[in-house]
């Protein structure tokens, strides 16, 4: 099968409700085109209204839809050269694989050399050449995920929609699966929009994310830039482990100085912010835990505490450690041999400045 059509996919000020119910606020988003791009946010935020939205399932009361620069707003599904796969996969269990994948074709009524060219290399494509006279109760789940995909992308849709396609998926092939998706996606090169609550799932596949909070886009970009400068509380919180911290920003000719009533003072270094409260955001990763009277990397902010728990998680330990009436997380790698510390043990906390983020209110 030969690459797709590159198209971009842009909402301008979509608004949705169901009733007196809003939805979507004033939603909007321009992707690039051929790239993957996620939809995240927690249950009920709205991504799953925007992509049937997309689909043409839904019409949004105000704004506009276009893909590739075509305003498709009003235009009926079937017009929209939009694939989607379900989260169910929605496979009629009396057909074969083969006949799943023809069916959007034969909707179109293509002529039948043409079908069966377009299902034989859908089938290929996704690694399933050989089980096209199976049945989907016949396949495993990540096999019958493969025949959604195949049968979206024999109708070579300017458009790819996956609405949460890995959660029916044990852990492990949830993992095997995405990384497929990606490469499949790569290899078409079709603009393809993912609908997840799985942020690990967002964040390992796509180009740029969407996160979503009661309707409202709270933030757009890279993974990295989603994860290192959180535009908000609400992405600090819901995108990653994150430790915060409630005070004032002090200026001194020496930098800038936290306070908190928790953790007593941090040194932060020149931070471009105005004196006054303020709250900081810290990844467990950018905290160094050492005994009391090793607590001697230049650099770092170093506070005391306590131990409170530690949970072991094979690449790294999550520390839980009391610093004044605040408990901070901290993750440590591990390494072979070395014991770490146990609960209730004193220890010194180091904060590293340039990791430390300000958050707006």
């Amino acid at each position: 099968m030969e690459p797709l059509q590159k198209v971009s996919v842009e909402f301008s000020g979509v608004s949705f409700s169901y009733g007196k119910t809003q939805v979507l606020r004033e939603v909007s988003i321009a992707t690039e085109p051929g790239e993957f791009f996620a939809l995240l946010g927690p249950s009920g935020s709205g991504k799953s209204t925007l992509l049937r939205l997309l689909a043409g399932f839904l019409h949004p009361q105000w704004g506009t839809i276009r893909v590739g620069g075509e305003d498709i707003t009003r235009v009926p599904p079937w017009q929209r050269d939009i694939g989607m796969v379900f989260q169910n996969y929605a496979l009629w269990p009396h057909m074969t694989v083969a006949q799943n994948v023809a069916f959007g074709l034969e909707e179109r009524r293509l002529p039948r050399a043409e079908i069966d060219r377009r299902v034989a290399s859908a089938l290929d494509l996704v690694g399933l050449g050989d089980l096209g006279a199976r049945r989907p109760g016949q396949l495993s789940g990540g096999q019958q995920q493969r025949v959604a995909l195949a049968r979206t992308i024999a109708i070579e849709p300017k458009v790819l929609l996956l609405d949460e396609p890995l959660s029916n998926l044990d852990a492990k092939l949830r993992i095997h699966m995405r990384v497929e998706l990606l490469a499949l996606q790569r290899k078409l090169g079709i603009t393809t929009i993912f609908v997840t609550h799985d942020q690990e799932e967002a964040l390992s596949i796509s180009d740029h994310v969407a996160v979503l909070d009661g309707g409202v886009i709270q933030q757009i970009g890279t993974p990295l830039e989603l994860y290192d400068n959180p535009a908000n509380r609400f992405i600090a919180t819901f995108v990653g482990t994150i430790n915060l911290l409630r005070g004032t920003l002090e200026q001194a000719d020496g930098g800038s100085v936290f306070k908190s009533t928790g953790t007593g003072p941090i040194a932060l270094g020149r931070m471009a912010a105005p004196a006054g409260a303020a709250e900081i955001a810290i990844r467990p990763h950018a905290l160094m835990l050492a005994a009391p009277e090793r607590a001697s990397e230049p650099g770092r902010a170093w506070v005391s505490g306590t131990v409170v728990s530690r949970e072991f998680l094979g690449e790294f330990v999550r520390y839980t450690v009391r610093v004044g009436d605040t408990d901070l997380v901290a993750d440590q790698p591990h390494h072979t041999g070395e014991p770490g510390f146990a609960p209730g043990a004193a220890i010194s906390v180091g904060i590293n400045p340039a990791q430390v983020r300000l958050l707006r209110a």
